[in-house]
């Protein structure tokens, strides 16, 4: 049947089709929808695991135990997952075992844009690149063949365009693969030295038949037409490539990037006369043809950095592409905010009235270093904003400097439990605010461990905030409601005056939350305002200023009444 899927979509049903039994992530812009529609196949066994690392252990022990499985993240989580994969490559599998990693050039929805190909190249394991829904589909079914032919996990790289670009699959039936028989093999699976010592001969063996398979390969195509330009490329720059030059130029597509194929590569170079590798971030196909004696052109036109489109690879080849669409005027720009009703900002609004240097983390609340709130000091990536915390206040020693960290109950429970018992085993004053709106949220609410419901919504263990703080060793637990402006006052001045470590959970569920019913929307009595404009102070998008007045959008306003506590002539009404 053919259908009309984004790739993530396609991806899912890829590993559908492939059999596999076992499916474990953690949710991530722009992998997410990987996972959630695996979900949606009975057969298979969903879950969100607690980090990225947690997930591809799980896939393991399934691997382990004879099933195909799989594991999905976005790039960052590959840095988390990284430790597990590197042995993974040792042990190799028993069931077949896919790693999904979803790259974001661009920067999307990330904090950085690194390329995940490195990984697969210092790993040592195979890399298949789809560049559209239908391949995705394809090389998710075929990764499995690919790891038990060469008993090794493999990577599918995807990235924003492709995961969320939709394009017409062919769906089929579901494989039903028995699981294989698991058998005890020390040598095989203990990687302890003497064992690993064994195993990292049989890795470089395995690179080298990777290697002669990618020459002749099924994920790798020529199409040879006008022979002036030669171009190697992959995934989302293939189709920019067909969009800016359709069959003028002859094209050699690599969909399996690691390991690239030597021979395949030479040969095509040798039938042009101009040889140009276009790929997206980092030039690691160009290196790879410069190191095998093939002269190319490559980051000497194309950036380093951002995503490619058909107008900038049009440009380097001096091609005027006209514009699909010209706005008439202006659009002004729209960053992200917090959305009206937003329970972090009441919390945010008053560590930056209490000018209190806050170590941030990863998910919605970021959106708080934003003006007017300017309420965050640094954000480096999960969990850093505890660890960083202590490590911020320990650099102070006697120096007093009010600080804290923010960190979501999502990403508490991803790495944020580690750094807190950094905190209370090494006894850091140091205060931090778990910010509990009960879901995952920038990535599409999502449950997590502190839900208590699973990826399918059935009701499931739930951990208790509080009681965990106090068992990792945190005397000072306290609950707070965000939409409180008194309430969140009092509380960070005294846990920020306490002499030793504190958390506050500031719990508020999203107001997207379809079990979240809004209040009537607030409005502002003109008679009554005076435009001190304290209102705009906490950036909520509902409010503006109209007429002179102040004014309040009845379309967006969930009526959570913060506004109202900020207005010393009661013109919130």
């Amino acid at each position: 049947m053919k259908k009309l899927m984004i790739g993530n979509e396609a991806v899912a049903r890829g590993i559908y089709e492939a059999g596999v039994k076992v499916v474990s992530s953690y949710p991530g812009t722009p992998s997410t929808e990987i996972t959630e529609f695996s979900a949606k196949y009975d057969e298979i066994h969903c879950e969100w695991a607690p980090n990225e690392k947690v997930a591809m252990e799980a896939a393991f022990g399934a691997s382990l135990a004879g099933v195909r499985s799989a594991c999905t993240m976005k790039h960052v989580g590959l840095n988390v997952a990284a430790d597990p994969l590197f042995t993974l490559s040792y042990t190799g599998v028993n069931g077949g075992l896919l790693v999904c990693v979803a790259d974001d050039p661009g920067m999307h929805s990330s904090q950085n844009e690194q390329d995940s190909r490195h990984y697969a190249i210092a790993a040592k394991v195979p890399m298949l690149e789809p560049a559209d829904s239908s391949e995705s589909l394809a090389f998710a079914k075929a990764a499995f063949e690919l790891s038990e032919q060469f008993d090794t996990p493999v990577i599918l790289r995807m990235c924003t365009r492709i995961a969320h670009s939709q394009s017409i699959v062919e769906t089929g039936e579901r494989n039903d693969i028995p699981r294989a028989e698991y058998k005890k093999n020390p040598a095989k699976n203990i990687m302890m030295p003497a064992y690993a010592k064994l195993r990292h001969p049989f890795v470089e063996e395995r690179t080298a038949k990777l290697a002669a398979f990618a020459e002749d390969c099924p994920f790798n195509k020529v199409e040879m037409n006008d022979t002036q330009i030669g171009i190697i490329t992959s995934g989302t720059c293939y189709q920019y490539v067909k969009e800016v030059f359709g069959d003028s130029v002859s094209v050699l597509k690599i969909g399996l990037i690691n390991p690239l194929p030597t021979k395949l590569i030479k040969d095509f170079a040798a039938k042009v006369d101009r040889l140009v590798v276009i790929e997206e971030l980092d030039g690691i196909i160009e290196t790879h043809c410069r190191n095998i004696g093939i002269e190319c052109d490559g980051k000497n036109l194309f950036p380093p950095v951002g995503e490619y489109s058909q107008k900038i690879i049009a440009a380097a080849f001096g091609i005027e592409k006209e514009q699909s669409f010209t706005a008439e005027t202006a659009i002004p720009v729209r960053p992200p905010v917090m959305c009206a009703g937003c329970p972090h900002r009441g919390l945010f609004y008053t560590l930056s009235k209490n000018k209190v240097t806050v170590m941030g983390d990863i998910g919605c609340y970021t959106l708080g270093a934003q003006k007017p709130l300017d309420a965050l000091d640094a954000v480096l990536c999960m969990g850093a904003s505890v660890s960083g915390l202590h490590g911020f206040n320990k650099a102070l020693g006697d120096e007093k400097m009010k600080t804290c960290a923010v960190i979501g109950d999502s990403t508490f429970m991803h790495s944020g439990i580690t750094g807190l018992v950094n905190i209370a085993y090494n006894n850091s004053h140091s205060l931090v605010i778990i910010l509990d709106n009960s879901i995952t949220g920038m990535t599409g609410h999502q449950h997590n461990p502190t839900t208590g419901y699973n990826i399918k919504g059935d009701p499931a263990s739930k951990i208790d905030l509080e009681t965990l703080c106090h068992a990792v060793g945190i005397n000072r637990v306290r609950v707070v409601d965000p939409y409180n402006l008194k309430e969140c006052d009092a509380a960070i001045k005294e846990e920020l005056a306490a002499e030793e470590p504190s958390v506050i959970i500031s719990r508020r569920p999203c107001v997207l939350l379809k079990s979240v019913k809004a209040k009537p929307a607030v409005t502002v009595n003109k008679d009554k305002c005076r435009t001190c404009k304290m209102c705009m102070k906490i950036g909520c998008p509902a409010i503006s200023i109209t007429d002179g007045k102040a004014h309040i959008d009845a379309t967006l306003c969930v009526g959570c009444g913060v506004c109202t506590q900020l207005c010393a002539f009661d013109a919130i009404e």
